[in-house]
């Protein structure tokens, strides 16, 4: 393996001759003699009028000015992966790529393009992802917070069950009670509902938060708490209390 940062090393392809403060290049008929390439094992061929076409590193390499090292067959050794060094040989020879409908492909490009600086392929790519971040935002605002509402148990397990985060599940009926309710119950119903709100905005990211309206079960305000699946705690928010005539159901509001 050999380096080289000699300014001769491709004077068959380009001269530069200075010019005032500039370099003026002069290509003769040896820019179209091909080189041979290897990045990151993946190996390409082209033409020095191609590599010097555009402003980039790869001018600078292949005009001499930068060093370049090179193996015993001749090959120019670039230690970058080589995914898509073959979109940046099709951008310097026709000024254009499509890009691919992937974020991920297209971010690697971006990086690819910085290294190389390919400042117009990089620009193109920086455009194409803040138009499909703008997409997104309009799609999922980042305020939505959707709660799933069931009525059987068997809807609220499936959610549970499927869930890859912890679940929060608030039973909530009050027309299931047979006895009237206590003066503070009406209240304490809708500070349980708040919290439960409250609960989900802050922390739906997180957490599956699901609202029960109690269908098939005899309660009326029961919080349960599930992680991997499973039941881990529960709380029953309503008791009975016995007035002097008669029973009541009484709601509290002990978790708010």
């Amino acid at each position: 393996m050999s380096s080289s940062n000699d300014p001769q090393l491709f004077r068959e392809a380009v001269e530069w001759q200075p010019e005032s403060s500039n370099c003026r290049e002069v290509l003769d008929a040896a820019a179209d003699r091909y080189v041979k390439i290897n990045v990151g094992g993946a190996l390409f061929q082209t033409t020095i009028a191609t590599l010097t076409k555009h402003d980039t590193m790869l001018r600078a390499m292949f005009s001499g000015r930068m060093q370049v090292v090179t193996d015993s067959n001749g090959w120019v050794l670039i230690d970058r992966s080589g995914r898509h060094f073959g979109v940046i040989l099709d951008f310097l020879r026709d000024g254009f790529v499509p890009l691919p409908d992937c974020r991920v492909e297209v971010e690697q490009i971006l990086a690819e393009a910085r290294y190389y600086l390919v400042q117009d392929l990089a620009s193109e790519c920086q455009s194409w992802l803040e138009a499909l971040r703008a997409r997104r935002d309009v799609r999922e605002p980042k305020a939505t917070c959707s709660i799933p509402v069931v009525h059987t148990k068997a809807e609220a397990d499936r959610l549970v069950l499927n869930s890859v985060k912890p679940a929060i599940k608030l039973l909530i009926n009050r027309h299931n009670n047979k006895y009237s309710y206590t003066s503070q119950s009406d209240d304490n119903i809708m500070k349980n509902l708040e919290l439960f709100d409250r609960l989900a905005v802050k922390f739906h990211d997180r957490i599956l938060f699901v609202k029960d309206v109690g269908s098939e079960s005899s309660e009326v305000c029961q919080w349960k708490f599930f992680g991997k699946g499973a039941k881990r705690a529960e709380v029953c928010c309503t008791s009975i209390v016995y007035a002097t005539d008669k029973k009541q159901t009484k709601v509290s509001s002990s978790l708010y």
